[in-house]
C-alpha cells in the first residue's frame, strides 16, 4: 500500500464479522497466563500492551522496517534509549544543530564519563566522514533543528557503515512520508511521535525503529528493565492522530512552502531557511532525497535584534507562540529564548512550525509586524 493508505489502513482489527473498526484502548498491568513465561508471551504490561502494537506496527509499514517500532514515553525517552547503544568510554559525533534535548542529554552524560561527544556541520559531508574515525555511533538529524541544514545521509549512512559505526536519524522534522532513512542505510531513526506522528500537540511519545530484529530485541529488553513506555492511551491518541497525518502534512507543507516564499521577499527579513525555496543551501539535497516534500518547519532570520522578534511574536493571534512543533496549530518561537540553543543559532531567528490554518490568515497575522520592523 502507498504511505497515505498506511496511516489509514494500518493497524486496524482483523477484518471479521463484528470486529471493530479500531483497536481498542487496552487498559491492563498484567495479562492472564500460567507455567514458564516464553519470550512471546505478554506476561506483564511493561513488556507490551495491544494498543502499541498497533500504534507499532503502523509506524513500521511507514519507515519501511523490518520489525515493529518500539514506543516509548516521550521523544527524549526514545532518544534516551538509542543513545544507550554508545559504548561506555565510546564517541558519539552530533550535529552542531540538533534537538535541545539532544544536545543536553548528550553532553550530560559526556560531562558524567559515559562517553564523548563531537560536534559537526552535518551539512559539510566531508568534515563529518572525518569525525567518524574512532567513532561509535553518527547522530544525524536532517533537516536539522532549528537552522533546517540538510545532511547527505546516502554518503554519510554508507561512509558509517564502511567504518562500522552506528547510525541513528532523528526523522521528526521530515516524517516518514518524506523520508525513510532505514532505506538509505540507517541502523536507527527516532521519532518525537509528540510531534507530526500525533499531530495534535496532546500526547507525549517517541518511537525508535530499528533496520535488524536483533537491534530491537536489544532495546526492547532494555525498555523491559527501564521502563520509559507509553501509557496505551497516549498510544492510542498517537495512533488516531497519525489517521490524518498524511492530509496535515501535505496541507502544511503547501502552506510553509508559500510563506517561506513571501517572507524572503520580505525587506524586514535577512534570511530564510526552508529547503523547499531553489535557493536555499540543502535544496537540491533535499530535492534527491526527501521524495514526499520538503516539510512544514520554516525559520526565519529577521533583519533585526532580539527584542524586535520578541514584539513580533508578542503581537500574533493566530500563530501561538509555544516551543514544539507538529500540531494542528501554527505555532511560533524565537530558539535564542532557551538558554541551551547554540550560540550559532541567530538572535533574532524565529521557528515556524506551520499548521493546517488557512494561509491567508497566517500570512496577515504576521505581516503588520514585519512591515512595522521594516518601516523603522
Amino acid at each position: 500500500m502507498r504511505k497515505d493508505t498506511v496511516v489509514v489502513a494500518g493497524g486496524r482489527p482483523a477484518h471479521e464479522h463484528d470486529a471493530p473498526v479500531n483497536p481498542p484502548v487496552v487498559l491492563t498491568s498484567t495479562y492472564r497466563g500460567v507455567g514458564e513465561v516464553a519470550d512471546t508471551d505478554r506476561s506483564y504490561a511493561r513488556q507490551t500492551n495491544p494498543t502499541w502494537e498497533a500504534f507499532e506496527e503502523v509506524l513500521a509499514a511507514l519507515e519501511e522496517s523490518p520489525c515493529p517500532a518500539l514506543s516509548y514515553a516521550s521523544g527524549l525517552a526514545a532518544i534516551t534509549a538509542a543513545l544507550t547503544l554508545v559504548p561506555v568510554g565510546g564517541t558519539l559525533v552530533l550535529p552542531r544543530h540538533s534537538y535541545q534535548g539532544s544536545m543536553q542529554l548528550a553532553r550530560a552524560w559526556e560531562q558524567r564519563g559515559i562517553f564523548s561527544v563531537r560536534t559537526v556541520d552535518v551539512a559539510d559531508t566531508g568534515a563529518t566522514l572525518d569525525a567518524l574515525d574512532g567513532a561509535d555511533m553518527l547522530w544525524i538529524e536532517s533537516p536539522t533543528n532549528p537552522m533546517l541544514e540538510v545532511a547527505d545521509l546516502p554518503a554519510l549512512l554508507s561512509g558509517a557503515r564502511q567504518r562500522g559505526v552506528l547510525t541513528c536519524v532523528d526523522n521528526t522534522f521530515a516524517t516518514p512520508l518524506l523520508q525513510r532513512p532505514l532505506t538509505l542505510g540507517a541502523d536507527l531513526v527516532v521519532h518525537s511521535a509528540t510531534k507530526y506522528i500525533a499531530g495534535h500537540s496532546d500526547v507525549l511519545m517517541g518511537a525508535v525503529l530499528c533496520a535488524t530484529p536483533e537491534l530491537r530485541e536489544r532495546l526492547h529488553a532494555q525498555r523491559t528493565l527501564e521502563g520509559a513506555v507509553p501509557g496505551p492511551f497516549e498510544a492510542w491518541l498517537a495512533l488516531r492522530g497519525v489517521r490524518t497525518l498524511a492530509l496535515r502534512v501535505e496541507r502544511s507543507m503547501a502552506s510553509a512552502a508559500e510563506l517561506a516564499r513571501r517572507l524572503s521577499e520580505h525587506p524586514a527579513v535577512a534570511e530564510v531557511r526552508y529547503p523547499g525555496l531553489p535557493q536555499d543551501p540543502g535544496h537540491e539535497r533535499a530535492a534527491a532525497q526527501m521524495a514526499g516534500g520538503f516539510g512544514s518547519v520554516v525559520s526565519v532570520v529577521l533583519d533585526d535584534d532580539a527584542a524586535a522578534a520578541e514584539r513580533l511574536v508578542a503581537g500574533l493571534r493566530v500563530w501561538t507562540p509555544a516551543t514544539s512543533l507538529g500540531g494542528v496549530e501554527s505555532l511560533v518561537e524565537r530558539r535564542r529564548r532557551h538558554s541551551e540553543e547554540p550560540a550559532s543559532v541567530p538572535e533574532s531567528l524565529l521557528r515556524l512550525s506551520v499548521g493546517i490554518e488557512n494561509v491567508e490568515d497566517l500570512w496577515e497575522d504576521l505581516l503588520p509586524g514585519l512591515d512595522a520592523l521594516a518601516d523603522r
